[in-house]
């Protein structure tokens, strides 16, 4: 890490940081300590859209640029431990409070309204990835950089968890949804980030209660914008989402969200093309604000 500029700024490796950066990344490791120190660099990375040519995020540069700092007293980094690689899939114990619960048949206005629970203690972060792994088709698997999670709650006719659901980083690259955009790839690494996936959505199987799926993707919708821009400083414009091929994908559809066409196939983040074929998926998008698209190109 070199001097200091006159500004206040730093230069670490390739990058010049300004003093509005610094303070961005000192912000991102004091608001969420929680979070392990590979994934406080790969939210630095993607705030900061600090990539390789063929965009990868430098994870490993982010690191040692937050090692640096925290060396010389300049932010405070959470203690070393062990974590999972991104996508890993992880093994969950079976407990008795995410087994079948007691049906509930209803009418949504009788159950409205509905909250959105931030899964941040603990026992909620058990009860959810339980739920997921037990319930969700692709069950639970540790999400890439930056994400967000909520146990859905009614309170009538008694509180109780009706839905999972949970954000995270936007795919790489995904042909129709960036034709759709009209982005080349410059244009899609400077704006990517303004792009949140809805990698996550499980109404509990016991839960009968016709059009909720499509009511909790309208109060997602409104929720996102600020709670992204909370938690990791960025205010995304567009929602996207990936369907298996098979499933009709009725409540984006309900929800006024556009189905794009389908993906190549080689997850999310495959950006070397070594999955071809796999998994084809189709791309579903909701724009979160008015001229999303000349917002996602740097138009306006």
């Amino acid at each position: 890490m070199r001097s200091e500029h006159p500004n206040g700024g730093i230069e670490f490796k390739d990058r010049a940081f300004n003093v509005a950066e610094l303070r961005l990344v000192q912000d991102i490791v004091a608001d969420h300590g929680r979070l392990s120190r590979q994934e406080l660099a790969n939210t630095v990375c993607e705030l900061l859209n600090w990539r390789r040519p063929h965009g990868g995020l430098k994870t490993w540069e982010a690191k040692e640029l937050l090692a640096g700092l925290d060396e010389r007293g300049l932010l405070r980094l959470p203690p070393l431990r062990t974590t999972k690689p991104r996508g890993a899939l992880t093994s969950i114990p079976r407990t008795g409070q995410a087994e079948p619960g007691e049906p509930l048949v209803a009418r949504l206005d009788e159950l409205t309204p509905l909250r959105f629970r931030p899964v941040g203690r603990p026992a909620d972060r058990h009860l959810w990835r339980e739920l997921v792994e037990r319930y969700h088709p692709r069950g639970h698997r540790v999400p890439f950089g930056a994400h967000l999670r909520w146990l859905v709650e009614v309170a009538r006719p008694r509180a109780r968890v009706v839905a999972c659901v949970q954000l995270s980083s936007p795919a790489w690259r995904l042909a129709a949804r960036d034709r759709w955009i009209g982005w080349d790839d410059g244009t899609r690494g400077r704006h990517l980030q303004r792009i949140v996936n809805h990698s996550r959505f499980l109404v509990l199987p016991w839960v009968e209660v016709p059009h909720l799926a499509s009511h909790l993707l309208g109060q997602l919708a409104r929720l996102t914008p600020g709670a992204w821009h909370e938690a990791y400083g960025v205010r995304p414009v567009l929602l996207e989402t990936l369907v298996e091929i098979g499933r009709p994908g009725t409540c984006y559809r309900a929800a006024n969200w556009l189905a794009l066409g389908t993906s190549a196939g080689r997850g999310r983040m495959d950006r070397h093309h070594r999955r071809q074929g796999l998994a084809p998926k189709q791309i579903f998008v909701y724009p979160l604000v008015a001229h999303a698209r000349a917002l996602l190109r740097g138009e306006r």
